[in-house]
């Protein structure tokens, strides 16, 4: 099981310099052991969208989600302590404390 960030998706996504070796990671890997969260997914929909790359954003979607096995993760607004104290245990940011 990998819960992959959103830089990895956009590594990928925007081509940049480790865009091969996410592929490669992608291609080995079946989509059913891959996870995203549901802050993750949207953070990305913002940065393409903001970038103008909604081509790039609905065939994420399509590959990642419809023809893919991808998993999106949520929590509930309960799990709001467990993110708090992965924050200040861990001294993450936000978005790397939702899991």
């Amino acid at each position: 099981m990998y819960l992959l960030d959103t830089n990895i998706w956009l590594e990928r996504l925007l081509d940049q310099a480790r865009s091969a070796e996410v592929g490669a990671f992608l291609d080995r890997t079946p989509s059913s052991d891959l996870f995203i969260t549901d802050f993750a997914f949207h953070s990305i929909g913002v940065v393409l969208n903001r970038l103008n790359r909604l081509g790039a954003l609905a065939r994420f979607v399509q590959d990642t989600f419809v023809n893919g096995d991808v998993t999106i993760v949520h929590l509930e607004p309960e799990d709001t302590d467990g993110v708090i104290n992965a924050i200040k245990r861990f001294k993450l940011d936000f978005d790397d404390a939702y899991y």
